[in-house]
């Protein structure tokens, strides 16, 4: 495809994608709105301001309240109760305590999640594609992933950065154990930590938006997870940025990098079941977001969130366009964005987090409540990307059939 076609078909997609708010006030025939009175509905929902893409999305759906118009398409009177967190971990212990109906985790706490049976199932892609960095201090001597060897990083444990970071070392290291590298790891809390390289660490792995705010204070970087070397990199691969580092193609997410990062949104299977209508207008209405904020200039999306992100409209512009929710325009599951959660379990039960890892059937079997809703979502729709559009290959993310093809996923080990 021609990158004039293509630009066409997701200028269509996304033209189309804005304007469903106007299409629904004016009784888009897809909305059937409840007659009489609504069910009154408290729904908590956990978001990570600090992260990616799920930040300036969440943050159009509050400005807009769009899940309670949404709600109220489906019947309901919806209270929303949004709750913003620091990393994915503090939601988990929340979904264990049965205090939140829906949160937005990444394939490492998801894995744990469904490794121990916590009753979860995973809606859509909540953000994807984040660029996790290996940063250092200004006039550090650590200067490319030899250097790491035998050094104290930081990095937040439990985590998506722990995960990525994994995968860097060995596909660079040219190691399956971690503890053959010597490296000691300290857990840090939150990711402006991370970026900001304490006292008692040689380096750490932290994601973007931080890196970014981060930078003026001295902060520097050496290589990033989709593979490429960053500006303080001096190596084997050359002196500075934008080299791309051989062994990055020896990882089974290439063109994706080392890791093939997805986030998902989380609900718990006591609101699915309950009230599956409630979760369809969020998957509505979250994905109205998506495509509305895909049509916009990137540095206005990422001022949406300058509060937390700390970066001005060029450099949050940046963040805004590594994200594959405005890459694509849409954020329905794929068979490689489920394949994300398999392969972080393979080698988190390499590295002992985990005792085993996942079965693809377990997998799928995450998806089994939830594919139907997501299917009507997308249904109720105008604007939506057509079937050719989750296989495509020639874009930087990996993806594959949609989840509603779940049973014609292929089978893997």
């Amino acid at each position: 495809m021609s990158d004039n076609r293509i630009l066409t078909s997701r200028r269509q997609l996304v033209l189309g994608g804005t304007a469903l708010a106007g299409a629904a006030t004016l009784g888009m025939p897809g909305f059937v709105r409840a007659q009489g009175s609504r069910r009154a509905l408290k729904v908590s929902i956990g978001r990570i301001p600090w992260a990616a893409g799920n930040s300036p999305m969440t943050q159009y759906m509050i400005n807009n309240k769009l899940l309670e118009k949404r709600g109220a398409d489906f019947g309901y009177d919806l209270t929303v109760d949004w709750r913003e967190y620091p990393t994915a971990l503090p939601m988990v212990e929340a979904m264990v305590g049965n205090n939140l109906d829906i949160g937005m985790w990444g394939n490492t706490p998801i894995t744990r999640g469904l490794s121990s049976g916590l009753p979860i199932s995973l809606l859509v892609v909540g953000e994807g594609h984040l660029r996790f960095l290996i940063t250092t201090r200004k006039g550090s001597p650590v200067r490319n992933m030899q250097d790491l060897r035998g050094k104290t990083i930081g990095v937040s444990l439990g985590g998506d950065p722990q995960s990525a970071l994994f995968q860097m070392l060995r596909f660079e290291l040219g190691v399956n154990d971690i503890k053959e590298t010597g490296i000691k790891f300290v857990n840090m809390p939150t990711h402006a930590q991370a970026a900001s390289v304490p006292t008692g660490v040689d380096a750490t792995c932290t994601i973007y938006p931080a890196y970014l705010a981060a930078q003026a204070s001295g902060t520097v970087a050496i290589a990033n997870s989709f593979g490429y070397t960053e500006d303080h990199y001096d190596g084997p691969a050359g002196k500075g940025a934008g080299q791309l580092l051989p062994n990055v193609k020896k990882s089974p997410f290439f063109p994706d990098g080392y890791y093939l990062h997805r986030s998902f949104w989380i609900g718990r299977n006591g609101l699915i079941e309950q009230h599956p209508q409630a979760v369809v207008a969020f998957l509505v209405a979250q994905q109205e977001a998506v495509a509305a904020l895909t049509a916009m200039d990137a540095g206005a999306v990422s001022q949406l969130v300058k509060d937390y992100w700390k970066l001005d409209a060029t450099q949050g512009a940046k963040v805004v366009k590594d994200d594959v929710l405005f890459s694509r325009g849409w954020s329905w599951p794929t068979e490689n964005d489920a394949r994300a959660v398999l392969e972080t379990s393979k080698f988190m039960a390499e590295n002992k987090v985990i005792e085993a890892p996942l079965q693809w059937a377990q997998v799928k079997g995450a998806f089994s409540r939830t594919a139907p809703l997501v299917k009507q979502a997308y249904d109720k729709l105008g604007a939506k990307p057509g079937a050719a559009e989750f296989t495509r290959t020639d874009v930087a993310d990996l993806r594959g059939r949609p989840v509603w093809e779940i049973n014609q996923w292929a089978d893997r080990a």
